[in-house]
């Protein structure tokens, strides 16, 4: 039977340790929470009554449970308050040195049977742990910031950690509400590990002017449905935090080069931009603490009746293809008010384009999105054709062909022919160089990328991806249009996946590799990401939805043009792949559908 844990101990009350404590005094546990002054004491009662008052003010909390909460909490100045305690959990600074001399107190302190906790997010429990003498008692309990929210807890063993110790700790997870994966001993753990390559690897391209720090967060948004893009992620959880982590995964992990902390990183640690607790860091604050992001000198200028100037008027717009994008794509325009020319290879294929484009609509209107005049007139502006002849007086064309470069070559040089001057040609590439399609025609200066995602009318997010040949005045015809269709369009250099495939994939393939090292199951991992980041689905969800083969193909287009190591399709993912387990639409990848 699990341990019956009546009185904990919790030592620092940062943000996270007082949220620590919240959550074991709402789920009636006595807790005695202890800081290194008074001053810093009074700081961490602040934390704890701010964040029950919001709760009592936004109605998920009655005024007497949180007086009875707080009655719970007996605060304290000095580690000799919890010489009675059940179990004791720290939530100090990242600092090796520090959590072992802490460690080491408590061990004295404490009694003999007092399981010992650290809430470290990437520093070793093992490491910590030998500085006391009972390791067997010592394990990590990873809670998620804010700690009374966020359901995820990550129990770390050790390698001598006790069996009972993991029990107990388990059963108490489920006590207090949470979710637990418990997990070995390794840098970053699940969450992080996962997380802190991906974030680094968006600094990375802010500090490379891939893109905007605007458009790399909208990317990720919008493109994946993440809560937070990656840059005001970085902002809240501290750039100095940030920092340490990445440095520890870096040293503990492997030295894999996408742990090393970006060098921008560290100047703005050292300048002290560290996001939102001073008030600045990759975004400006209103003032330090504030979640409010005020203009700074790289606000981009208010989008509006300005993004058009020095665009060209567009009209009419060809599409060209028959698959689902394509369909997608010539609703939108035609939705939107745009003239459209459907082109596709035979009249059959056409019949089936134009069906689909009808069938789409029409659930528009079941559903109260559409009325039926509009839908009317939106079907009213499409022409159907099989000849690429009928794009000679189109103002912008765009290609949904399939994803073959010769392909694309082949329609570009074809559309340089048929097209008047001054045509915007855009490709939906989602993985080829735009570069390359360019310069099958005459007029590369022309040419753009316009990544839709799937499905088109629904997803709000486009890829304006401009070559080194792109002219200005494409680019900014191509915001307009996006902006004309409803749609947001970031801007970003002609590299392999662009924004959302380069930060989304190289994580996805770092999950596969965690699987393949057997460090967690598909499951607990999808967990992680979902409970503990807030992610709209797991990795492994993911992979499944989007197809194994189709990221597959991806990640190797991705490490063959930017051949960092790291980004080397994991071998597991190949495996599935050429064993003909592509995912749902086969009915098995990484989970069997066919049990569903």
């Amino acid at each position: 039977m699990a341990r019956e844990f009546t009185s904990v101990g919790v030592v620092g009350l940062g943000t996270m340790g007082a949220g620590i404590v919240e959550v074991f005094a709402r789920n009636g546990i006595d807790v005695v929470a202890v800081e290194i002054s008074a001053g810093a004491l009074e700081r961490g009662r602040a934390n704890l009554t701010g964040s029950t008052d919001r709760a009592v003010a936004r109605g998920k909390l009655a005024e007497a449970d949180r007086d009875a909460l707080l009655s719970r909490v007996d605060f304290q100045v000095g580690l000799d308050a919890l010489h009675s305690v059940d179990l004791v959990i720290e939530a100090v600074p990242e600092h090796l040195d520090l959590k072992q001399r802490l460690f080491a107190e408590l061990d004295r302190i404490c009694r003999p049977e007092t399981i010992l906790a650290t809430n470290t997010s990437s520093l070793s429990v093992t490491e910590i742990s030998v500085a006391t003498g009972r390791p067997n008692q010592v394990i990590g309990i990873h809670f998620f910031n804010p700690a009374p929210v966020m359901k995820l807890v990550e129990v770390v063993r050790t390698v001598v950690t006790s069996a009972e110790v993991v029990a107990d700790v388990e059963a108490l997870c489920a006590r207090l509400g949470k979710v637990d994966v418990t997990i070995n001993d390794r840098a970053g753990f699940i969450a992080n590990a996962l997380l802190f390559g991906y974030l680094n690897h968006a600094v990375a391209m802010y500090e490379s002017h891939y893109a905007t720090r605007e458009d790399i967060d909208a990317a990720m948004k919008l493109g994946c449905g993440l809560p937070m893009g990656p840059l005001a992620l970085m902002d809240l959880i501290g750039l100095d935090t940030a920092y340490e982590i990445l440095d520890t995964m870096y040293r503990r992990g492997g030295r894999d080069r996408r742990h090393a902390p970006v060098p921008l990183l560290k100047q703005m640690v050292t300048a002290g931009l560290l996001g939102r607790k001073s008030g600045r860091g990759f975004y400006t604050y209103e003032r330090p603490g504030s979640p409010k992001v005020v203009p700074d000198e790289r606000t981009p200028t208010a989008a509006g009746p300005a993004l058009a100037d020095g665009a060209r008027a567009i009209a009419k717009v060809g599409v060209v293809g028959s698959g689902t994008m394509a369909t997608g794509i010539i609703e939108v325009f035609a939705k939107a008010g745009y003239e459209v020319v459907s082109v596709t290879r035979g009249a059959e294929k056409s019949a089936k384009v134009c069906e689909a484009v009808k069938t789409s609509l029409n659930k528009g209107v079941v559903r109260g999105k559409l009325s039926e005049p509009d839908r009317d007139a939106a079907l009213g502006r499409v022409t159907w054709s099989a000849t690429l002849d009928h794009l000679a007086d189109v103002d912008l064309v765009v290609e949904a062909v399939i994803e073959e470069l010769s392909v694309k070559k082949a329609l570009f040089a074809s559309l340089d022919e048929i097209c008047k001057p001054g045509v915007v040609l855009a490709t939906t590439t989602s993985s080829l160089p735009v570069i390359d399609v360019a310069m099958a025609t005459h007029r590369p200066a022309d040419v753009v990328g316009l990544h839709f995602f799937n499905p088109a009318p629904v997803m709000p997010l486009v890829e304006i991806v401009r070559t080194i040949r792109t002219s200005e005045e494409t680019t900014v015809t191509a915001r307009a249009v996006c902006a004309a269709l409803g749609k947001t369009g970031v801007v970003c250099a002609d590299r392999s996946g662009f924004v959302v495939n380069a930060l989304l994939f190289p994580y996805l393939n770092d999950a596969v590799r965690m699987l393949e090292a057997s460090y967690s199951t598909a499951d607990d991992i999808d967990h992680a990401m979902k409970l503990g980041c807030g992610y709209p689905m797991g990795p492994f969800e993911l992979l499944d939805v989007v197809g194994l083969d189709v990221s597959l193909a991806i990640q190797r287009e991705l490490y063959l043009e930017l051949r960092e190591p790291g980004f080397a399709p994991a071998p597991l993912l190949e495996h599935l792949v050429t064993a003909g387990y592509l995912g749902r639409k086969t009915g098995r990848g990484f989970r069997d559908h066919t049990r569903r």
